[in-house]
């Protein structure tokens, strides 16, 4: 897709985790807009696959080489970062430690990753005197606040060490901005889905398991009763959030926190039941008990990331599941 915000400038952006899901359909999106990308990621969460998916994309593309740089490095560690930022107009910080059920597990390895390379991020920012770092956060920094939609400021308490790592996250870029004038954007991620969302992992994303299972001929799970309901946010939304993040003009809300959804929840239930009709399946699923720490109900309102952002999703929930379908029957 090509961005008119990217039209006729370029720059030189740092993506960390690019390696992973979202950062590799961000690293290619801004390839295909013409510029100069440099990747960090050290394959805990990312694959190999994907940094070659990104080369095949660029000869698909027809981008010269010397716009890719691929570093492999680990964002706990703050030389490898300040060094990968080094002569960069903007850092896109996507690199993080996912889960809710991994963070229960393992509070502090999510730590590590999500708070200390966070901050680290923010120093590399700080050191090399960029643009304007654009970091992930996520929707689970609403925590057990009941209210809906979900509205930046209107945060509960969080249920899970991922929430609060991401939270924490928050606060940082918030302190960085007051002590040392570094401008940050932080984008709450609601439900990211889309191609190459890794199926394999002990702790995949509903989507992606949903579908490995049915193509593999066998029931999945549904934490609970499946009436809990998520904000689905197709991947293509979301690069568009990040590259509108990283140029939007400084305002008075800037820099914040702003919400990245479609703002149209819907069912776990229903979320199966129409994976099984594109996979042209009839299996069943098995429901078991809830999962610790989940949010029961999930619903952005997006309306300031609409104002001050200029976002605006373009691909809503049925079209996104459609292309991801495409893509996992062809790689899975």
């Amino acid at each position: 897709m090509i961005y008119s915000e990217l039209k006729n400038k370029k720059y030189r952006f740092l993506v960390t985790g690019g390696a992973g899901f979202i950062g590799s359909n961000l690293a290619m999106g801004l390839l295909e807009n013409g510029q100069h990308v440099t990747v960090l990621d050290n394959f805990l969460t990312g694959r190999r696959r994907n940094i070659e998916d990104v080369h095949s994309f660029m000869k698909k593309c027809n981008v010269p080489g010397k716009e890719f740089h691929f570093v492999h490095g680990d964002i706990r560690n703050l030389p490898t970062c300040v060094e990968a930022g080094r002569r960069v107009d903007f850092i896109m910080h996507n690199a993080a430690l996912g889960s809710v059920p991994r963070s229960i597990e393992n509070p502090a390895v999510s730590s590590e990753v999500n708070v200390m390379g966070t901050v680290n991020m923010l120093v590399s920012a700080k050191e090399n005197k960029v643009r304007r770092i654009v970091y992930a956060s996520s929707s689970s920094v609403y925590g057990d606040s009941e209210k809906l939609p979900k509205v930046e400021g209107e945060e509960g308490i969080p249920l899970s060490p991922y929430a609060l790592t991401k939270a924490v996250g928050e606060e940082y870029a918030e302190n960085f901005r007051r002590v040392y004038g570094l401008d940050s954007v932080g984008l709450r991620y609601f439900n990211v889905f889309g191609p190459r969302q890794d199926p394999e992992s002990r702790y995949a994303a509903v989507i992606p398991i949903f579908v490995k299972k049915l193509l593999a001929k066998e029931s999945p799970v549904i934490n609970g009763d499946g009436e809990t309901t998520r904000d689905f946010t197709y991947v293509e939304n979301v690069v568009s959030a990040n590259i509108l993040a990283a140029l939007a003009a400084p305002s008075g809300a800037m820099p914040g926190v702003y919400n990245i959804a479609c703002s149209k929840p819907i069912s776990i239930n229903a979320v199966y039941e129409k994976i099984a009709a594109l996979l042209g399946t009839d299996i069943k699923p098995i429901y078991g008990p809830e999962r610790k720490g989940d949010v029961r109900h999930s619903d952005a309102d997006i309306s300031r990331a609409k104002e001050f952002l200029g976002y605006e999703p373009t691909v809503d929930f049925e079209k996104g599941l459609e292309l991801s379908m495409e893509w996992y029957k062809k790689n899975i």
